[in-house]
């Protein structure tokens, strides 16, 4: 490919994030939802302005954004997050992944679909969207014990997401063939592995970092440990999601001298997701998702009905007040960029579902942005309306 077509494809794509970003202050519209429209009218699907051999650029960017994703919900998992949060925030997070995965797996299968695809298809679904979620509650105004539980369940969610996507990740690989010992010792290796090497990482930089600026690491140092762990991870054949949350809660939980551990990453974290979100835009073809429609519709529904349901038993035994038992799912339906890196990493590891897998999860994200918020708002505000208990 033209370097100069590089180049001038990069500028484009980072004046429309901009663009998107200045209508989605103004609108209220999800900056995901229009970043993944921008693609999909850019891509070869609409005007073909990106150039078809861009793939190569996909795997770079979904793992440099996961990473920093990684990081980030690692340092949320902090002490006191967790003391002030509970048991309820932890079983019902819980329950909603594993719900979610069993259900939507399970369902996609009995529907005729070979069972490791159903199964990455169900990890992927797991996945929230926590700024989506958060804005809401700002937007809605209401501070209660509900939204209190929502911003818990959020903070720590997508954690336990990426775990059990990883988990399958693995469990999907070694499907073909191989028997329980192969199978069990696989996914030991690369949970146990990763996490070991999250801790190598993270114990020294938890010292280190920070050190030249009072509390704060330099941008570089944060860009030093994203490129290390990603890179350390692959080479070793392990995941980069887990090794990079383990750095991200040690970091946070080690480093005292620290008083803003991530703020750099979040910082940088922007231009990476403009570049792939519409790069994964760009790479739906429209065909795809007509052919898959039914099961687009059913994956929809099998996802909301699975975190209707583990919300409830989550808050049945974590305890949560009765009036919220039943719209703590609703409230957690916006599915967004976490989602979109997921879908990126398993078409790279399984290239033969590539296509299916990219445009359910592009085309099923676009519909949960869009009645995401909406639900989210009506749940917050139906359990906090007026002479309603809480």
């Amino acid at each position: 490919m033209d370097l100069a077509y590089i180049l001038m494809t990069v500028g484009a794509i980072f004046v429309a994030g901009l663009t998107v970003n200045e209508i989605g202050k103004r609108t209220r519209l999800p900056r995901v939802t229009l970043l993944l429209v921008c693609g999909i009218i850019a891509g070869g699907s609409g005007l073909n302005l990106i150039p078809p051999d861009n793939e190569v650029w996909y795997e770079f960017l979904s793992i440099t954004a996961l990473t920093m994703v990684a990081f980030l919900l690692g340092g949320s998992l902090t002490k006191k997050n967790l003391d002030a949060h509970g048991k309820p925030i932890l079983l019902i997070s819980v329950s909603i992944v594993l719900m979610t995965l069993v259900l939507v797996s399970s369902g996609l299968w009995m529907l005729g679909m070979d069972i490791e695809i159903a199964l990455l298809l169900g990890a992927i679904a797991t996945a929230t969207d926590p700024a989506a979620t958060l804005d809401v509650i700002r937007q809605s105004g209401v501070k209660s014990g509900f939204t209190d539980t929502l911003k818990g369940i959020v903070a720590i969610d997508d954690a336990w997401g990426l775990i059990a996507f990883s988990l399958v990740i693995a469990l999907a690989h070694h499907l073909n063939g191989n028997v329980e010992a192969q199978l069990l010792s696989g996914i030991a290796r690369e949970l146990g592995g990763s996490i070991l090497l999250g801790a190598l990482i993270g114990l020294p930089a938890a010292f280190l970092t920070g050190r030249l600026t009072e509390g704060e690491p330099l941008q570089i140092e944060a860009l030093a440990l994203v490129f290390l762990t990603a890179g350390l991870s692959i080479w070793l054949d392990l995941s980069y999601l887990i090794a990079g949350m383990t750095v991200g809660t040690i970091i946070v939980n080690v480093a005292r001298h620290h008083t803003r551990a991530f703020h750099e990453i979040e910082h940088i974290q922007w231009p990476f997701m403009i570049l792939f979100f519409i790069l994964a835009g760009a790479s739906l073809k429209t065909s795809t998702v007509i052919e898959i429609g039914m099961i687009g519709l059913a994956y929809v529904v099998l996802r909301t009905v699975a975190r209707v349901i583990g919300g409830w038993i989550g808050a049945v035994f974590g305890g949560a007040p009765e009036a919220e038992r039943g719209w703590i799912g609703i409230a957690l339906v916006p599915q967004a960029g976490v989602a979109i890196g997921m879908a990126l990493v398993a078409s790279g590891q399984f290239p033969h579902a590539s296509e299916t897998i990219m445009a359910l999860t592009i085309g099923t994200t676009v519909a949960f942005e869009i009645i995401g918020p909406a639900a989210t708002l009506f749940a917050i505000r139906r359990v906090n309306k007026p002479n309603t208990p809480n």
